[in-house]
């Protein structure tokens, strides 16, 4: 950040949660320019203290007054926070950038990605909005955007491999919990998810829907097809819960439009934004949730032709769900919003 550079104050919504604290750090390794940072959360976080950048701040209470001038307000607090404080703080001047389900499929407000629809983050000014999409969304469309622009998208057949932070701290405690129990010869005891995960595969991610699908698999669904900017687009998913803490894990099969070559997918993706290439079968170099953990870049890997159809091919992506999936996109947002918006 140049001395020059202007600075901006940021507030950020859900600040004691898992990905605020993913939000302070990812403005810290990316030099985000800040004048004051404003830590929000509920009640019974007020008063604690927050490192950032060799500075101690306190948590001051989420409510609908406490974004007087503020510029850029990270809302990372639930879907029903978000309903209740966001439209106060976009009335306060803040530009809101939000990372609840809440407003993702709002037709007035932009669902942003942007290494893929960065132009979306124009239409923010209808509302003072803009959603941060759902973590596998994420992931998944930084790899398929250079695909997407070469030859066009037919169809999509999507199973994801989601890491338990995905659903908060309380997962992780609950899978930590039940290896414990496994390993002491104890019950293993279930209470964040229906079933055991430790040791299983859970292909339940959130509610189930009258269709038979989740909401997860819907999401996945509808804001492909909003941020792309194409109903015509077929796609299905399968959403799997897996013992794994940090780093969603997708199996990506792509109808093109237009014949690809599996080497030209790599070479398109090798010079892609957001994306690293971990693909060397031959020696086991694959994308792994262990190596995308603390990691900006999107894994990809596995690239091969889909020999069942003429226009097939098949992808591995790997990020962590928390930056890339989270809280690095929401930042990346307000990036993109200074640079080219404010």
């Amino acid at each position: 950040m140049s001395e020059n550079q202007k600075k901006y104050n940021v507030a950020i919504a859900g600040a004691t949660g898992a990905v605020g604290g993913a939000m302070l750090d990812v403005l810290k390794r990316r030099d985000f320019p800040i004048n004051e940072l404003r830590l929000l959360a509920s009640e019974r976080s007020v008063g604690k203290k927050l490192s950032f950048n060799g500075l101690e701040i306190k948590v001051q209470l989420l409510s609908k007054d406490a974004f007087e001038g503020i510029d850029i307000a990270l809302f990372s607090a639930g879907a029903s926070r978000s309903l209740d404080f966001a439209p106060a703080a976009a009335a306060a001047g803040a530009v809101v950038i939000d990372n609840s389900s809440a407003y993702r499929m709002d037709p007035e407000i932009p669902l942003v990605v942007p290494e893929v629809n960065p132009h979306a983050i124009a239409q923010h000014s209808t509302r003072g909005i803009i959603a941060n999409p759902n973590c596998s969304t994420i992931q998944m469309l930084v790899a398929l955007k250079p695909i997407l622009d070469k030859v066009g998208i037919k169809r999509l057949v999507i199973s994801t491999y989601q890491a338990v932070s995905g659903s908060g701290a309380k997962a992780i405690e609950e899978l930590e919990n039940q290896v414990k129990a496994y390993a002491n010869g104890k019950e293993m005891k279930a209470s964040v998810y229906p079933h055991q995960i430790a040791f299983n595969c859970l292909p339940q991610i959130d509610s189930f829907l009258d269709n038979g699908y989740t909401k997860e698999e819907m999401k996945m669904v509808n804001e492909t097809r909003k941020i792309f900017e194409d109903d015509s687009i077929g796609i299905t998913a399968t959403t799997v819960r897996v013992p794994v803490y940090y780093g969603h894990s997708e199996s990506v099969n792509i109808e093109t439009k237009h014949k690809i070559a599996a080497s030209e997918v790599k070479e398109l993706l090798a010079t892609a934004p957001g994306v690293k290439v971990v693909d060397d079968p031959a020696n086991s170099k694959y994308p792994l949730a262990t190596d995308c953990a603390g990691t900006f870049d999107t894994l990809v890997g596995r690239i091969r032709e889909d020999e069942s159809i003429e226009n097939g091919i098949n992808l591995w992506v790997v990020s962590d769900n928390i930056l890339k999936g989270a809280a690095l996109n929401a930042v990346q947002i307000a990036e993109t919003f200074i640079a080219d918006y404010k």
